[in-house]
């Protein structure tokens, strides 16, 4: 693992009082260094998982050459004369069933897609461009339209033999899946699972199942915490809810950085009294920043944690509902994936036209919830929530996005374009 030095070795404008989200991120995603266990799984298994080596391909693909679409398979040289061309059709070559005879001059064969090309045929012309001479097996099509090799997939076009078919780091969608099997790859090289150990803190707290105080409140951000872990495939340690005591935050940190890679925490990095997490953590490890230059989520911590001779990677959360979402995905979620070994995933954010003003002041990135739809003209745009408070939760599950307003900018009109991070992908 890199150390924090290393990690902080370099960077301009350093500042653990006031840290930019981008600084944050690359100070985060250069102290995670992957878990190095790698382990065979059967495809089936290895949905969201992380190729600990290449895959080579053990065969070309296509590892004949056949036809691209359904048509009538050729030689070129019987476009040479040009106008009209004529054929008789001398048989068929289905998928599965090729044709096995001699194709001749003036000849072509009834083809359909993924079919094997017939020996000494090199074109296919779509079965849309031909017209059939009656009830005849005679086809004529015009030799312009048609270009030499058109419609043909040749030899290792898509794969070589010897080669590469996903590269280590790859986290394996199910496309991946059916290249794998196209392959007749049946297991894969994987790295193992990163563990992920996570706690809330506070007296007030009270898990789903047990009854609430005067001044009790139900604790969600684990189970957030505990869905947003879970989609990235890892495993999750859930370690309860831990009282506002030294002694106890203490003793919850030392189990967690022995059982885990990684750490988050939730509550308790901020500066109130009883706020004794930041503490514990500074006592246990090396904390390198704990304020962010973002809305929600200003106090957030980052470092690593130390503890019998075990390391870990560390996360304070916020207490707030939404800004543990906030910096999860915007921060913890990088640092998550360097640490399975993955190459980085990068999440497109897409220009779009805000339906209403926002109000912004520059200094900080904020993450705002919002809601992309089309408007009455089928163009999308994107509506932020009508309410933005850390503390709420329910603009969050109301949401279908994030509006990301980068640090330098200001007021938003009407209709400017905002920068827009979408919550769910397709594949």
């Amino acid at each position: 693992m890199t150390t924090l030095d290393e990690a902080l070795a370099g960077l301009p404008d350093y500042d653990p009082n006031h840290m930019t989200v981008e600084l944050a991120r690359t100070i985060i995603v250069r102290t995670a260094c992957p878990v190095s266990a790698i382990e065979q799984v059967a495809i089936r298994g290895a949905l969201g998982r992380v190729l600990g080596r290449d895959v080579i391909s053990p065969l070309d693909v296509p590892a004949f050459e056949n036809a691209a679409m359904d048509g009538y398979a050729f030689h070129s040289r019987a476009l040479a004369a040009g106008g009209n061309v004529r054929l008789h059709v001398a048989g068929r070559s289905f998928a599965g069933h090729p044709f096995e005879g001699d194709v001749g001059a003036g000849e072509c064969i009834r083809i359909m897609t993924g079919a094997l090309l017939p020996a000494g045929c090199d074109t296919v012309v779509p079965q849309e461009q031909v017209q059939r001479e009656g009830d005849t097996e005679i086809v004529t099509f015009a030799a312009n339209a048609v270009t030499p090799g058109r419609h043909v997939r040749h030899v290792g076009e898509d794969l070589a033999a010897g080669h590469p078919a996903l590269h280590a780091g790859k986290r394996l969608r199910p496309a991946a899946l059916g290249l794998l099997a196209s392959l007749g790859v049946a297991e894969v090289p994987v790295r193992r699972r990163i563990r992920v150990a996570f706690f809330s803190t506070g007296d007030e707290l009270r898990s789903v199942g047990e009854s609430l105080a005067p001044g009790n409140l139900y604790d969600s951000n684990r189970y957030t915490l505990f869905g947003m872990l879970t989609r990235l495939g890892v495993e999750v340690l859930d370690l309860g809810v831990v009282r506002d005591d030294p002694q106890a935050i203490e003793n919850t940190l030392r189990t967690a950085c022995r059982d885990a890679d990684a750490v988050i925490t939730s509550g308790g990095v901020s500066v109130g009294e009883a706020d004794f997490t930041r503490e514990m953590m500074t006592r246990l490890g090396n904390v390198v920043f704990w304020k962010m230059a973002m809305r929600p989520g200003r106090p957030f911590a980052f470092g690593e944690l130390e503890s019998d001779g075990h390391r870990a990677l560390l996360f304070g959360l916020p207490g707030n509902p939404a800004a543990v979402m906030a910096s999860f995905y915007h921060l913890v979620r990088d640092g998550l994936f360097a640490l399975m070994g993955a190459e980085p995933q990068i999440t497109p954010s897409l220009p779009v036209p805000s339906a209403t003003a926002i109000a912004k002041r520059p200094g900080r990135t904020e993450f705002l919830r919002g809601m992309l739809a089309p408007d009455d003209h089928g163009r999308w745009q994107v509506t932020v929530a009508d309410a933005q408070s850390a503390g709420i939760l329910r603009t969050m599950s109301e949401a279908n996005c994030f509006v990301t307003l980068g640090t330098a900018r200001g007021d938003v009109a009407a209709g400017e374009l905002v920068d827009v991070v979408a919550f769910d992908g397709l594949v």
